[in-house]
């Protein structure tokens, strides 16, 4: 299952207004999106979700959880996750029912990607959840990564690229959670991480553009899932170059 979603098309078909920002859907649908009447998706089996969270100058996301693992990725402004200071581009992983916040956008606003590879019907805030919370703790742990801001390279740096590269920016744990940065030349490539090591994949475009082999060229802030039973993706970078981010899941028994 190789999913693909580009930037272009999606803010000019998914991007919805909300009280104090926009919303919009890259892949899968979420609560925002499910039409009256229709069935959410199972929660027991993979169903990747990613879509984009604008927020204005001020605003404020109250603690909570999910319970879906879940990474959030500030693409654009800046604020604060519960003590970190964020910014393009910030990497936060969190576990299923792990809660973090509050999450404040700055004076221009923060943009940042949710990511899930399992549905999740909505945050439930704290306090008025912390009874669910703790009866959680018998089968998940808490658990956040963080790593940035990696900010993307210009149109300069990437132009003077003349070799591919990368690594790990949060180093992978023995359940298959990591994430990596690659930085390629222009029409260059690069192979990430096994897939089978983790519970999927998401790739994100920094900068420049790239495509999975085989696929279209896509613009920056597009995404690629890969699930855990497919090869290792290749990234072809574009003309320009490219800087992509990889995020892998950790392992689970879906339904645990």
């Amino acid at each position: 299952m190789i999913l693909t979603a580009d930037s272009t098309v999606a803010h000019a078909t998914a991007r919805r207004k909300t009280h104090n920002g926009w919303h919009t859907t890259f892949i899968g649908k979420n609560r925002n999106t499910l039409k009256e009447g229709e069935a959410a998706p199972p929660d027991h089996g993979l169903y990747p979700m990613a879509f984009l969270v604008e927020k204005e100058a001020g605003a404020v996301v109250h603690p909570h959880f999910h319970q879906a693992d879940q990474y959030q990725v500030v693409v654009r402004g800046s604020g604060r996750l519960g003590v970190h200071d964020i910014a393009s581009v910030a990497v936060h992983y969190t576990d299923a029912y792990s809660a973090y916040g509050p999450i404040v956008a700055a004076e221009e606003g923060v943009a940042w990607f949710t990511l899930r590879n399992a549905w999740d019907p909505g945050a439930r805030y704290m306090p008025e959840h912390r009874r669910q919370l703790r009866e959680a703790r018998a089968k998940f742990q808490h658990r956040e990564a963080t790593c940035g801001p990696l900010p993307p390279l210009s149109e300069r740096e990437l132009a003077a690229l003349t070799s591919s590269s990368g690594g790990a920016v949060i180093a992978e744990t023995p359940d298959g959670l990591g994430t990596w940065r690659y930085t390629v030349p222009a029409n260059g490539s690069v192979t990430g991480p096994e897939p089978s090591t983790g519970g999927g994949q998401f790739w994100l475009v920094s900068a420049g553009s790239a495509a999975v082999t085989g696929g279209a060229l896509l613009p920056p802030q597009s995404v690629v899932f890969l699930a855990s039973e497919d090869a290792a993706a290749t990234m072809l970078a574009g003309p320009g170059g490219a800087d992509l981010i990889c995020m892998q899941f950790p392992k689970r028994v879906r339904g645990q």
